[in-house]
């Protein structure tokens, strides 16, 4: 009988956010697999939880992903986890779950277990309507940059995208030339003690990350075009 597969999402920052069903989870499984061990090992020894930890992240090897099915062939119970928020949302996790499904077929049973996710986070506080919304994850670091940034004027609804601390001023700077005067909100080190709130035009939001900190992680929300 084949194992399950546990998709479990953890906290993006503050880690209060860790959900029981996640710590329960964690106490049931055989082995967890985690982009980087210590960071899943720091978790775990918040919550007083001892197990395996199977590297699998974005460099692993098709040997990896084959070991990973041996496990759940043997009936072995997984979770599997990011670094932070919730496992397939812009990460290696989806690539997993894709091959567990062709490798394992239909039997595989894979059960989500919610929680943070940045980019949900971001989007309930930006103030914009979110019933129709665009996530485009990060944007490439040079090949198809400038595509990537002239498509965002294309669409209508609400966008949403991830960025990284050492590009957040250059992609504000983009996103100026290419969206003008629409609304952004940036969202800095959500849940963390230095989590900080931008809104205005992305011109107006350059000014406010000069004047404090461009140290974090981002997500930038864009509002809907003005009919």
């Amino acid at each position: 009988m084949l194992g399950k597969l546990f998709i479990v999402a953890t906290p993006i920052g503050n880690l209060s956010d860790i959900t029981d069903r996640a710590k329960q989870t964690f106490e049931m499984v055989d082995a967890i697999l985690c982009e980087d061990t210590r960071v899943t090992q720091n978790l775990l020894r918040s919550i007083h939880v001892s197990k395996p930890l199977v590297a699998y992240h974005q460099h692993s090897d098709d040997l990896r992903v084959k070991d990973i099915s041996k496990m759940l062939e043997e009936g072995k119970s997984l979770a599997l986890v990011t670094d932070a928020g919730t496992p397939g949302i812009s990460d290696p996790g989806g690539k997993l779950v894709e091959a567990m499904l062709k490798m394992l077929g239909e039997e595989l049973e894979i059960i989500p277990i919610p929680g943070a996710s940045a980019v949900i986070a971001a989007l309930s506080i930006s103030g914009f309507p979110a019933d129709e919304f665009i996530f485009l994850g990060f944007p490439p670091h040079k090949k198809g940059r400038q595509t990537y940034f002239k498509r965002l004027d294309t669409i209508s609804s609400t966008i949403a995208y991830y960025e990284s601390t050492h590009r957040i001023e250059k992609s504000m700077q983009e996103l100026a030339d290419v969206i003008g005067d629409r609304s952004v909100v940036v969202c800095r080190e959500l849940t963390k003690m230095y989590e900080t709130i931008y809104r205005g035009t992305a011109a107006e939001i350059i000014a406010k990350l000069k004047s404090t900190s461009i140290k974090g992680e981002f997500v930038v929300v864009i509002g809907p075009k003005r009919k």
